[in-house]
């Protein structure tokens, strides 16, 4: 009796020490959280350098996941004009989930609604959980979530997780920006696009002083790229 549960202390011991010594060492995931421990992190990159304005990104994400009129996953938020004319110029921003590490709307959900998906790590929303009762909406520091008035459920951009993804296809955004100022790819595959681009320009993320982590990075534009 003795030896068995010496047998069983140590074993115990063991695998304690394992996790603690390789966290990331098996591809599982916590079932209750959704946090992914794989080799996958989904992440986009807005090049505002190259961005028109056209909104093509906007009209591509509502027919592809059919986002009823009045709400949106995304827009492209325009500020300026900026200079003297006729030398003008404008600036064009992406306004969507930041798709956050640490994810305030995922913390606060009371149901399980909101959660990491675990092998991707996207934030999504599980519409037959959800119960509208908005305390996401108010968690998440980027205004991006919103009642969709078909199915009272919260809703966000998920980066086209249960559409485009699931048919080996890029976001629809991305499919659609006829200027390429959209990169999505994997920042844990050293040789992805996404990663080439990190690496090779100054980015920045918003809010990063909250400690959520967003995955939606951008290239600022300068003055005088944009000239309408």
């Amino acid at each position: 009796m003795e030896n068995s549960r010496r047998h069983f202390l140590k074993s115990t011991c063991a695998l304690v020490a394992g996790v603690s010594v390789y966290p990331l060492s098996r591809a599982q995931a916590n079932a209750d959280t959704g946090i992914r421990i794989n080799n996958l992190k989904y992440a986009m990159l807005h090049d505002e350098t190259k961005c028109i304005g056209c909104n093509a990104c906007v009209e591509a994400c509502r027919e592809v996941n059919h986002v009823p009129e009045g709400v949106t996953r995304l827009s492209i938020e325009q500020s300026g004009p900026y200079g003297k004319y006729p030398n003008q110029y404008y600036h064009f921003s992406r306004h969507s989930c930041q798709h956050c590490e640490d994810a305030p709307c995922v913390n606060v959900c009371p149901t399980g609604a909101a959660f990491i998906d675990k092998e991707s790590g996207i934030v999504s929303v599980n519409a037959d959980k959800c119960v509208g009762c908005q305390y996401c909406i108010l968690a998440c520091p980027y205004d991006v979530r919103f009642i969709n008035p078909v199915t009272k459920a919260a809703d966000k951009c998920d980066f086209c997780r249960e559409t485009n993804l699931k048919q080996d296809k890029q976001p629809a955004c991305v499919e659609a920006c006829p200027t390429k100022a959209l990169v999505f790819g994997n920042l844990k595959d050293p040789e992805s696009e996404l990663v080439m681009l990190l690496k090779a320009n100054p980015t920045q993320r918003t809010k990063l002083d909250l400690g959520t982590r967003p995955k939606l990075f951008r290239i600022t534009a300068k003055q005088g790229e944009i000239i309408l």
